[in-house]
């Protein structure tokens, strides 16, 4: 730094009578007398120097920057000052002048190194990231021991797209200061930048153990989860970090996300209630809750939740959603489409739409329908899980196996013995999603002899367990008992299932397991349910599913024709090949006549007449969590208005009735 010039005496004596105010807490004599004497002709640059320091320590860093600014400009090589200024600037927020100011000649001139890391700061704030770095690495060059400006050098290298010099600046900083958590939190996501999954989980763990009073490593280790879709990891984390924060609204917000997604609606709605109870106007409580009584058939608490919604002045946007749901459940369609318009855009987007799509289908407005439905398909798609690569990859997979499905190979299964003495195999209910599916498992809930299982995993446990469907042939006698108590032990974890009951294992695309499950449980028998393959395909392409690799293929009326082609290929391959014990029942004719068509179901059972199954409105308002898309309706009487709702969108179906004509005909439908 340049030596100041030597001071005009006045100024001299001014000053040391200004120092000696301020020093004895007289801010106001100390400005004082400064002004004065600036105001009589002293040196400027001293006087402004001394004026902006003291603005600053009173707290008004816009009028320092104007003294600041006068100083520095009678003397620009004067490093103190431009530093003084430059903090002055980063203050008030203004970090595009502060940059200009804190050029890189002078960070490289100020031994004292403030300057640049100020440069630093305002650089990385102004997402300039690579004149952040060239600072942040002068200043640890200089002093290796800076252990904050290590952690800022990680996190402008990870921004500039160097992830392993992130990782390896941000270990430096958590090595010089272990006790600075948000560094392991940046560390963390340095390491999962670089694809080091495991490493950022485990720097996630340890700084929850050494911290035990912090909720953020575990909530850190949560989304961690959530974007590498490890769900069933994710809850303990958001658990762990609730438990730790339990006042905490917007941890209490994603527990009841995750509650809802795992089915355990009662905590889901507790979580959401407590969101409520710490941030009244936390919309997205609001949002989750109502989902939650619709899929738990409690859609009378719509209207008190509204009410406290109102009460606690949530916006008419929010409202306009809730309020769109009870007049839906009323049947007032057109007063719910009014209602949906109050909502903006970012309030639950493809929900809304979806809503208003389901509105205007049940007002006949069939092409405006299909313009939302279609629309809310192309937001999920845009989802950065990729789901249309999901879906894509998933086909490819059934594709394979379809090829692979021939007679030669099912002659080359090794030879297996029928089990005994392990319990009777299950019944399997399939059928294509949105195939009465679900009435089917509502009616058979109702008989005291049965327990339904809805959409549960242990069979996909056991087929992950077993290789998948290539291994199948290579199964002995001891694989398929392996696998048959694998099945019997998962199933314990999420259904009682009472001694001497029937199980029913209800997933609709089981559908392209038959080869597996008539591997291991050769006495199975299969409920197949059909409807109109136009039908399904609309209903598929129109419900708003959780978007898992089979459900995502819903999402284009091309991808939904090409995944059903496929999936009823590989059923009736193994009706070809394989001794299925199979029942069929049509949809279209169940809603005719449920007594006709549910007798000979019973029979097929060798289940006992029941009347009282028919009652499925009883049997579903009972059930609690409705788990699949049919939520909203098996509560209802059962109606038909859904049997041919396909021809009103027929010229949108178009492109894909080539592929769909042959099944139809096959299943005795015509187009």
């Amino acid at each position: 730094m340049a030596s100041a010039p030597m001071l005009d005496p006045a100024t001299a004596n001014a000053l040391r009578q200004a120092m000696g105010a301020a020093q004895a807490g007289d801010l106001a004599r100390a400005r004082m007398i400064a002004e004065n004497a600036l105001a009589g002709g002293g040196d400027i640059v001293a006087l402004n120097a001394f004026l902006g320091m003291l603005r600053a320590r009173s707290g008004d860093p816009a009028g320092a920057v104007t003294h600041l600014r006068a100083a520095h400009h009678g003397r620009p090589e004067d490093t103190t000052i431009a530093c003084n200024l430059v903090a002055t600037l980063v203050e008030t927020g203004d970090l595009a002048t502060a940059l200009e100011v804190a050029t890189r000649d002078r960070a490289l001139a100020d031994p004292t190194l403030r300057i640049a890391r100020y440069r630093g700061f305002a650089a990385q704030a102004l997402e300039r990231y690579e004149e952040a770095v060239e600072a942040y690495r002068h200043v640890v060059a200089a002093a290796p021991g800076d252990f904050e400006s290590w952690n800022n050098l990680g996190n402008a290298l990870s921004a500039t797209g160097d992830f392993a010099g992130s990782v390896a600046a941000l270990e430096r900083a958590v090595a010089l200061d272990p006790q600075a958590a948000p560094t392991r939190l940046n560390l963390a996501e340095a390491l999962r930048n670089a694809d080091r999954i495991d490493d950022a989980a485990a720097v996630l763990r340890k700084a929850a153990e050494d911290f035990p009073d912090d909720g953020r490593p575990l909530h850190e280790l949560y989304v961690l989860f959530k974007r590498e879709a490890r769900h069933e990891e994710a809850l303990p984390a958001i658990e762990g970090a609730v438990a730790r924060d339990p006042d905490n609204p917007n941890l209490q917000l994603k527990l009841g996300v995750e509650y809802g997604l795992v089915r355990r609606v009662d905590e889901a709605q507790a979580a959401f209630r407590h969101a409520i109870a710490h941030d009244p106007k936390l919309v997205d409580a609001y949002l989750g809750l109502v989902i939650q009584y619709e899929h738990t058939n409690r859609e009378d608490q719509f209207a008190p939740l509204i009410a406290l919604a109102e009460a606690n002045g949530l916006d008419e946007g929010p409202l306009g959603f809730l309020r769109a749901m009870e007049h839906r459940r009323a049947g007032r369609f057109e007063e719910g489409l009014a209602a949906l318009a109050q909502v903006p855009p970012e309030v639950e987007p493809e929900r809304t739409i979806h809503i208003r799509a389901t509105l205007l289908d049940r007002l006949g407005r069939s092409d405006e329908a299909f313009a939302d439905f279609q629309e809310t398909n192309r937001l999920h798609g845009e989802s950065p899980t990729e789901p249309l690569r999901r879906a894509e990859e998933l086909r490819d997979e059934l594709k394979a196996e379809v090829a692979a499905f021939t007679p030669e190979w099912v002659a080359g299964w090794k030879p297996a013995t029928p089990p005994a003495g392990d319990g009777a195999d299950p019944v399997f209910l399939v059928g294509f999603p949105r195939s009465g599916t679900t009435l089917l498992d509502t009616i058979l809930m109702g008989h005291p002899a049965t327990t339904v299982m809805e959409e549960q995993p242990p069979l996909n446990y056991v087929d992950k367990e077993t290789g998948g469907f290539f291994a199948i042939p290579g199964m002995d006698d001891a694989a398929i008992a392996a696998a048959r108590a694998q099945y019997r032990d998962e199933v314990a974890k999420v259904a009682e299932v009472p001694a001497g009951s029937m199980l029913i294992d209800k997933s609709p695309l089981f559908l392209q397991k038959a080869a597996l499950i008539a591997r291991i449980f050769p006495n199975a028998r299969f409920i197949l349910a059909l409807r109109h393959p136009c039908d399904v395909l609309l209903s598929c392409f129109m419900s708003n599913f959780r978007l898992n690799s089979a459900m995502a293929n819903f999402l284009r009326l091309e991808d939904a024709a090409a995944y059903y082609d496929l999936t009823f290929r590989h059923w009736e391959r193994a009706r070809e090949l394989l001794p299925l014990n199979v029942h069929t029942i049509v949809y279209e004719q169940l809603v005719e006549d449920v007594a006709a068509e549910v007798r000979p179901l019973f029979d097929f059972l060798g289940l006992e007449w029941r009347e009282e199954a028919l009652d499925h409105t009883r049997t579903a308002k009972a059930r609690g969590l409705i788990t699949t898309a049919s939520y909203s309706q098996v509560t209802e009487p059962i109606y038909k208005r859904a049997a041919g709702r396909w021809t009103r969108y027929r010229k949108h179906l178009e492109p894909v009735l080539p592929v769909l004509e042959p099944w139809a005909e096959r299943f005795g439908y015509s187009l």
